[in-house]
């Protein structure tokens, strides 16, 4: 089965990895609430270098994009009753980041790292014009002038591929389209060259055309840029055509982390399974039916016991002891790099894929 490693596949130690520009260690956040402690992300580690694209994926409510807010620091803002408690390191360049004084990470936040958000409607100011806010992000980190300043929005407008943006820069978020809000927002974030860009569902609700250019203008502006990039959807199609290496998140936990090759070709985990076995294929003529994912995630406040998929595992009472249903499984390195969280010996997941899911697929 191999060597059993920290949270995410990663021995457990404190500090960056030397060559990995972002290192998460062992992260947790858990917000206090009413009805109990919900923890939205339980102990999640892994590195990103300069120049990759790192996937995470999961349903939705399993941990992903409050983990993305956590290494932009932005669940240090609002109301001190609803900030969640968050435990781990963060290291971005060499710096870590949750014990960091506040006005750092601000300063670090659209100079050093920037999100795209799912709904740009919503991150944009309805009362600026788009041109406005590109310029404001530009001057907040950059000691220049509103005419340089506005030169630059035009120009970042103009790379993304904002038709005539000498005229667009004056537009307001509501004037432009889905997939021009997108990238305006795209435009804003990059507008510093961040070392670090991350994509929160950046494809979201928008058709398949726009969907193709926008992930084609990420991975022109990372080419350009030599940005890290984290790309958080639901969408494996998205990781599939983007990622270098992929993280499965399931309740909160990683479940399976390794290379897209690895994860997408010889995947170690059920859940993982199931994800493959709902993505639709266009490669080639489809004569089964779609297998989706039974059940429905698991309350955070109140996960399973043992291993957190166990109600929804078609597998689950294959190791006979029991086990699955009490001790929660940890991340174990089965070779090449590729980490899993499951009971099963790996020659049974082995023996299940081959013969039972892949054929399907």
């Amino acid at each position: 089965m191999g060597t059993a490693t920290g949270p995410v596949g990663i021995p457990e130690q404190s500090g960056p990895r030397p060559e990995a520009f972002l290192s998460v260690r062992n992260l947790k956040v858990h917000f206090p609430t009413d009805d109990g402690l919900v923890k939205s992300v339980d102990g999640v580690s892994f590195d990103l270098e300069r120049g990759k694209t790192l996937g995470i994926v999961g349903e939705s409510g399993s941990g992903k994009s409050v983990s993305s807010l956590a290494i932009m620091g932005l669940h240090r803002t609002g109301h001190s009753r609803n900030r969640p408690k968050i435990e781990g390191e963060i290291w971005l360049d060499g710096q870590e980041l949750i014990r960091a004084d506040a006005d750092d990470v601000r300063r670090l936040r659209g100079q050093k790292m920037a999100m795209v958000f799912q709904d740009p409607l919503s991150a944009m100011h309805p009362y600026y014009s788009v041109g406005h806010q590109i310029v404001e992000a530009y001057r907040t980190h950059n000691s220049v002038d509103k005419k340089t300043a506005r030169k630059r929005a035009i120009e970042m407008l103009d790379r993304v591929g904002i038709p005539e943006p000498g005229k667009r820069v004056d537009a307001y978020p509501h004037e432009f389209s889905g997939g021009m809000r997108q990238r305006a927002m795209i435009a804003m974030g990059l507008v510093n060259n961040p070392e670090l860009l991350i994509a929160d569902e950046p494809t979201t609700a928008l058709d398949v055309t726009v969907q193709a250019q926008i992930l084609d203008l990420i991975r022109d502006l990372q080419k350009e840029f030599g940005s890290a990039v984290i790309m958080i959807t639901h969408d494996l199609g998205v990781v599939a055509e983007m990622a270098d290496d992929i993280l499965v998140m399931y309740g909160g936990r990683c479940v399976e982390r390794g290379s897209a090759e690895k994860v997408f070709y010889e995947p170690r985990h059920p859940y993982t399974w199931g994800l493959l076995g709902s993505m639709p294929r266009v490669d080639r003529e489809q004569t089964e039916r779609l297998i989706p994912v039974k059940g429905s995630p698991p309350s955070l406040i109140n996960l399973p016991s043992g291993c957190a998929f166990n109600p929804r595992c078609p597998y689950a009472d294959i190791p006979k002891d029991g086990i699955t249903r009490t001790v929660r499984p940890e991340l174990t390195d089965g070779g090449g790099k590729h980490w899993s969280a499951c009971h099963m010996s790996q020659e049974e997941r082995t023996r299940i894929w081959t013969e039972e899911i892949a054929p399907k697929l």
